[in-house]
């Protein structure tokens, strides 16, 4: 019998990184769950017996933490899911001096992956990212933190913009070693994630119209599942982004701007204390 595969799951205590979660442990995965919120974290683990982890992203220490955990208590990662994010209120700073939504839906996933790149091998990457970088991402590298004129949606199509950036320099490989890396939007999902905002789309996920234009978390769920048990060159294609299950077309033109790539990934190592080059 073929050992089975194992991914790592961020965000996978709601949403469709929980969808995804149930499926792939019903067919046979190992599945590490990961999750800002601890009883919902290992109440997802234990309905499906896996292996699960608590790491606040808006803490660079603590998603450092965690991948230490994961190169000693999990090893070989077949597949890590970067699912973790949200759309965040005002210019709140983390801990480390980051905007709150460009950190926790990129810095953090960028540290991790690195770090776990250094340690452990890691057979793809797939990056959840938005059709909001296409509506509302511009990302200038000398304001990455939306001083100049900060808004919600633009910090959150940012940083959404940001995960397909990470997808595009991961593919052109790091230190000289590509990684099979993707990024897609899963569709406009009507779960919880932008709760904790001010931007007008919480307001209208809350309201019944929400029905009409979004897709149970399942639905999502089975999107990022595709991806996730896909094979590379097969199933997708390396380095590029898809609007669910199909290469996207209409996109931001910054996603092809090879000096905006190799920028924010120093950039952004910079931020999160690795090495730059």
């Amino acid at each position: 019998m073929a050992e089975a595969k194992t991914v790592v799951i961020t965000g996978g205590s709601d949403g469709i990184g929980a969808a995804a979660a149930r499926s792939l442990a019903v067919k046979g995965w190992r599945v590490v769950v990961v999750g800002r919120n601890a009883a919902k974290t290992a109440a997802v683990a234990g309905e499906i017996g896996a292996e699960s982890f608590v790491a606040d992203f808006s803490r660079l220490d603590e998603v450092r933490e965690l991948a230490a955990s994961l190169v000693t208590e999990v090893g070989p990662i077949d597949v890590l899911a970067n699912n973790a994010g949200g759309i965040f209120g005002d210019t709140t700073r983390t801990v480390d001096g980051n905007e709150l939504t460009l950190q926790v839906n990129h810095l953090a996933p960028f540290l991790l992956t690195n770090l776990l790149l250094e340690e452990v091998q890691v057979g793809a990457v797939i990056n959840t990212a938005s059709i909001a970088a296409r509506l509302m991402g511009r990302i200038d590298l000398d304001d990455l933190n939306n001083d100049a004129r900060f808004s919600a949606n633009k910090a959150y199509g940012d940083a959404k913009l940001a995960n397909i950036l990470f997808t595009k320099g991961l593919h052109r490989g790091p230190a000289g070693r590509p990684v099979a890396s993707v990024a897609f939007h899963p569709g406009v999902v009507g779960t919880n994630f932008s709760s904790d905002s001010t931007s007008l789309m919480r307001l209208l996920y809350r309201t019944p119209l929400a029905k009409l234009f979004t897709i149970s978390a399942a639905k999502g769920g089975e999107t990022l599942e595709w991806f996730i048990a896909g094979t590379p060159g097969v199933t997708w294609q390396a380095g590029e982004y898809y609007d669910e299950r199909h290469h996207a077309t209409n996109v931001n033109p910054q996603i092809f701007d090879e000096d905006l790539i190799e920028g924010l990934w120093k950039r952004s190592a910079e931020l999160v204390g690795l090495d730059a080059s």
